[in-house]
């Protein structure tokens, strides 16, 4: 089962850690897609990898529209996201389509660790298994669930939409929430994915424009989410 990795690209000095790392996988189905955003630097630190991978050069659209892009350009049955300043471990897609085969499971997250712009481990974080209904009501206050950890298939996000490129920061967030009304979310309690944290990512840059699209998807799905356990009830 093939497993397309998605890297949107944009001016971001890691891409070549994040392309390596979705290259060493152990699990070798695998293709590796890069969509660059329309950046004006750092482009040339994805030349020695480009016969290994397929490229995509679009017009800047945000995040949303690069994840677009490489979904429509995807060739596998399943997605695995990958932030262009982020690693894989190396056992990440091996692990985490084990579980999902294992127990019948469509969508997926992970642990993860948190490092510096010098790959130094500074946290764990971990979530917990929690029913559909728990975790909708956790949706509604915050996203529990970090992007780079998930697979899906394919064929659920496109039935359930594309990514919303209205969105500029949190396109995932509301993506698991439209998610959840199609399927479980299955959370593995594995540390599969190196999440960087440094000064010009994008949650340290825009904060204030994330709290208002948070609000805005919290106010939406609170109505989805109540309509869905009425009839539920019934």
């Amino acid at each position: 089962m093939k497993v397309s990795i998605i890297i949107p690209f944009y001016n971001c000095a890691f891409i070549d850690q994040a392309i390596n790392s979705a290259l060493r996988q152990s699990y070798k189905d695998i293709e590796v897609i890069v969509v660059d955003d329309g950046s004006t630097q750092y482009v040339e630190k994805i030349q020695p990898f480009k016969n290994r991978i397929k490229y995509i050069k679009k017009s800047n659209g945000g995040t949303a529209s690069a994840l677009n892009a490489g979904i429509r350009a995807a060739r596998g049955k399943y997605f695995a996201w990958l932030s262009s300043d982020d690693m894989f471990v190396e056992s990440k897609i091996a692990r985490q389509l084990a579980y999902m085969n294992s127990i019948g499971s469509n969508l997926s997250y992970t642990a993860f660790t948190t490092i510096d712009h010098q790959n130094k481990v500074l946290n764990e974080i971990h979530s917990r298994k929690m029913n559909r209904k728990s975790f909708q009501n956790l949706l509604l206050k915050a996203c529990p669930v970090n992007g780079c950890t998930v697979m899906a298939e394919i064929d659920l996000i496109k039935k359930a939409g594309w990514f919303d490129e209205n969105l500029k920061y949190t396109q995932d967030y509301e993506m698991w929430c439209r998610l959840s009304l199609y399927t479980k979310m299955h959370y593995l309690d594995e540390v599969l994915v190196l999440y960087r944290v440094h000064p010009r990512m994008g949650s340290a840059k825009h904060g204030a424009g994330m709290v208002k699209e948070s609000q805005y998807i919290q106010r939406k799905y609170q109505k989805f989410f109540q309509m869905e356990n009425k009839k539920n009830r019934h």
